[in-house]
């Protein structure tokens, strides 16, 4: 396995940039009164995009599991809010991640719940979600892989939320996902593990779960032609009976990853991603980025990203991104 040193005065910038930063951090006395904390994080925002622009470039696994932490170890966040005034509701995010690395296996988890309510103290969001990743490393070229995931949305269930949810969203939840999982697992192979450029390549089949909210319900609501609900005199929806209670799919992904350092200013990325399944369209995204120093203060990336989606009128969409950081 090889190491190399990242462009060292780009990492100290993005050190300084990415600093936790808490609650109560009040840029100096009176600046939330007088409106001037709002504009600050507003900075910190766009000073964390920039950040994780350049992080989508870090790839962990470029080298191999070599320099990989050993152990168990992780992180747990939990953030609330509660009002009471002209509105009373309340929010609660719960997240954490668990790793447990020992030798040439290496595998994590990781747990996000979201819970919210609107101004009138109503539920308005339910969010579960869990990831797992696995890699094996049966020597320095070959491995295995696990991916899976899981979201789970409490509030696609077919039953109104509360008066206070409109007509068109409520209809939404019976074409939106409940459950959505998906686990996969297959072999990847490192064709190139050099200090100068690495490209590995894996492959893999894996099934999907989905449960909608009129599968949930046991019923779906009628549309018409243009794909309006259809409502009765009373004020309810038609609705007609589901034949299924969810979809089981398999579906099957490849992936590339290929980087390039020219210098110790200039470095390259390839990130190529294909999904599909039996019952959705194909997916595939390609990313290409460029990373170089400038000068000792002054680091940029360039990227270009293209989607490609199967059932789409206009099948590619094409991003072009530019992140610069200046440090002094």
């Amino acid at each position: 396995m090889k190491k190399v040193t990242l462009l060292t005065s780009t990492a100290a910038i993005l050190a300084a940039l990415s600093v936790p930063a808490f609650a109560q951090s009040e840029i100096s006395t009176g600046a939330d009164a007088a409106g001037v904390s709002a504009i600050n994080d507003r900075i910190t925002d766009i000073e964390e995009d920039v950040t994780d622009a350049f992080d989508r470039d870090n790839d962990a696994d470029r080298f191999g599991p070599a320099d990989r932490r050993q152990g168990l170890f992780g992180n747990m966040s939990l953030s609330y809010t509660g009002r009471t005034g002209n509105t009373d509701n309340q929010d609660l995010a719960i997240g954490g991640r668990v790793n447990y690395n020992q030798g040439v296996f290496a595998q994590s988890v990781g747990l996000s719940l979201e819970f919210g309510e609107d101004d009138f103290g109503n539920k308005d969001q339910e969010d579960v979600a869990a990831i797992y990743d696995a890699q094996y490393y049966f020597n320095d070229q070959l491995y295995a892989f696990a991916l899976g995931r899981i979201n789970q949305n409490g509030l696609v269930d077919g039953v109104r939320n509360s008066d206070a949810q409109t007509i068109e969203d409520f209809a939404d939840e019976f074409s939106d996902f409940r459950t959505d999982a998906f686990l996969g697992f297959g072999p990847g192979y490192r064709i190139l593990n050099s200090e100068q450029t690495t490209w590995r390549v894996q492959a893999g089949v894996g099934v999907r779960y989905t449960k909608t909210g009129a599968q949930e319900a046991g019923f779906d609501i009628v549309r018409d032609a243009a794909g309006n609900p259809i409502i009765a005199d009373d004020g309810t929806f038609d609705t007609v009976g589901v034949g299924s209670s969810s979809d089981t799919s398999v579906g099957y992904i490849v992936s590339s990853r290929l980087y390039h350092r020219f210098n110790d200013n200039i470095f390259v990325t390839n990130d190529t991603d294909y999904l599909g399944s039996e019952d959705s369209a194909d997916v595939i995204t390609n990313e290409f980025g460029v990373n170089f120093r400038v000068s000792e203060q002054l680091a940029t990336r360039v990227s270009y990203t293209s989607e490609y989606q199967e059932d789409r009128a206009i099948r590619t969409d094409n991003t072009v991104g530019l992140a610069v950081v200046y440090g002094f």
